[in-house]
C-alpha cells in the first residue's frame, strides 16, 4: 500500500511539474509577442524618429508591406487620429496608426 501511495504522490508531482513547465514557457513567449499590421497608404509609408509628422525620417514601408509592431502612443494628429506605432524593424521608427491596418490583436501600450 505504501509503495502505490508513493508512486501516486510522485506522478502527481511530476504532473504538477510539467504543469508550472509549461505555464512558464507560455508566460515566456507571450512577453515576446509583436503585432502586425499591413501599411495601407498609397504611395508607401514613412517611418519617423518621433511619433509626429514633423519629425526626422528614418525609413519608409511600401504599401501592403507587412510591418511588426513593438507598441503604440498618442502622438501628433494625423486625419483625427493620434495614434502612433513604435515599429520594430531596423529602426524601431514610428508611423501613423491611421495607415496601418492590425493583422490580429491590437499592439501594446509602449511602457511608460
Amino acid at each position: 500500500m505504501q509503495s502505490k501511495l508513493s508512486r501516486i504522490a510522485l506522478a502527481a508531482a511530476a504532473g504538477a511539474m510539467v504543469t508550472v513547465s509549461v505555464a512558464g514557457t507560455a508566460t515566456a513567449a507571450g512577453s515576446a509577442w509583436e503585432a502586425k499590421g499591413r501599411v495601407t497608404a498609397n504611395g508607401g509609408l514613412f517611418v519617423r524618429a518621433r511619433p509626429d509628422t514633423g519629425s526626422r525620417v528614418v525609413g519608409w514601408h511600401a504599401q501592403g508591406s507587412i510591418v511588426s509592431i513593438k507598441c503604440k502612443e498618442n502622438g501628433g494628429n494625423v486625419h483625427g487620429n493620434r495614434l502612433w506605432y513604435q515599429l520594430s524593424d531596423h529602426t524601431f521608427g514610428w508611423s501613423s496608426a491611421r495607415y496601418i491596418q492590425n493583422l490580429g490583436r491590437s499592439p501594446e501600450w509602449c511602457a511608460r
